[in-house]
């Protein structure tokens, strides 16, 4: 199947309550499990690259590694680039094939945040790319404090922007190592009761499964990011690994043995937000 975009993947969620994982990628073998645990459920699925990995290995790499496996698939598969904050960054992905950019103005004034955005969502919707952005302030476990969205704001910016997607905070948090974010409904009631925009929650690790299953299926969040858990099954796995063949150096043998559980693991995520298979 062709490659998609967040709006040909997030729209029917929207449509029928469900959402669809944004898995975060670090590499070939945990990119490979994910497209394939979708394929696996009949699913759309969103590879995404941070800043993190882009740091560690060029965009252009990502962009014909991922783009190799959404091209290979089944099923339609979103090539995401997550917590832009460099407009050229931006403009650089869609030239490479990326089909969704986020810009993340969240730490700039609201005009400005506004403004740098509907700028790389003109340019995104020119390419025929989506644009993910976000409003409020998503902060990091034992780190930066969340600042909530207020929905005036995040009327203001899905109005302003145009954007196809927006990330919002509402008791969210990054890199929670366990499911303990607390979630705001009221505030998240009153945000969807503004803006038709499919939206979006980081840190999805740290939200219970129960939260998970009755925010996928009856509001408008249409796209959870996944990371620290899945990181953390592959730290478990690799650890085991080399606990039971210590004399093994193959990097390759090494590192694939990570591919099965972390596909395990992306499944019942995908599952749990609630597409089924057809």
């Amino acid at each position: 199947m062709t490659r998609a975009t967040l709006v040909d993947v997030l729209g029917p969620a929207l449509d029928h309550g469900y959402a669809v994982a944004g898995f975060v990628c670090l590499g070939w073998e945990d990119a490979r499990a994910y497209a394939t645990a979708a394929e696996r459920e009949c699913a759309p699925v969103i590879l995404q690259v941070g800043p993190g990995a882009r740091g560690h290995m060029p965009l252009p790499i990502w962009a014909r590694m991922l783009g190799t496996l959404a091209d290979q698939a089944s099923v339609p598969v979103v090539i995401h680039l997550d917590h832009s904050k460099d407009i050229s960054e931006c403009e650089s992905a869609i030239q490479l094939g990326f089909t969704s950019v986020m810009f993340d103005g969240s730490d700039l004034a609201l005009d400005e945040n506004i403004e740098r955005t509907r700028q790389v969502v003109q340019m995104a919707h020119r390419a025929g790319v989506s644009c993910e952005g976000e409003i409020g302030y998503v902060g990091y476990d034992n780190g930066a404090a969340s600042l909530g969205t207020q929905v005036h704001e995040a009327t203001q910016f899905a109005h302003n922007t145009g954007v196809d997607a927006m990330a919002i905070s509402i008791g969210n948090v990054h890199l929670q190592q366990s499911q303990k974010a607390v979630i705001d409904y009221d505030r998240l009631s009153k945000i969807q009761s503004k803006t038709p925009v499919p939206l979006v929650l980081h840190g999805g690790s740290g939200i219970a499964h129960q939260d998970r299953i009755k925010l996928a299926s009856t509001s408008n969040v249409c796209k959870f990011n996944m990371g620290t858990e899945l990181r953390q099954v592959f730290g478990q796995s690799l650890r085991k690994t080399l606990a039971q063949s210590p004399n093994e150096f193959d990097r390759i043998k090494i590192l694939h043995t990570t591919e099965a559980p972390l596909c395990a693991e992306a499944q019942k995520i995908i599952r749990e937000l609630g597409p089924v298979k057809k």
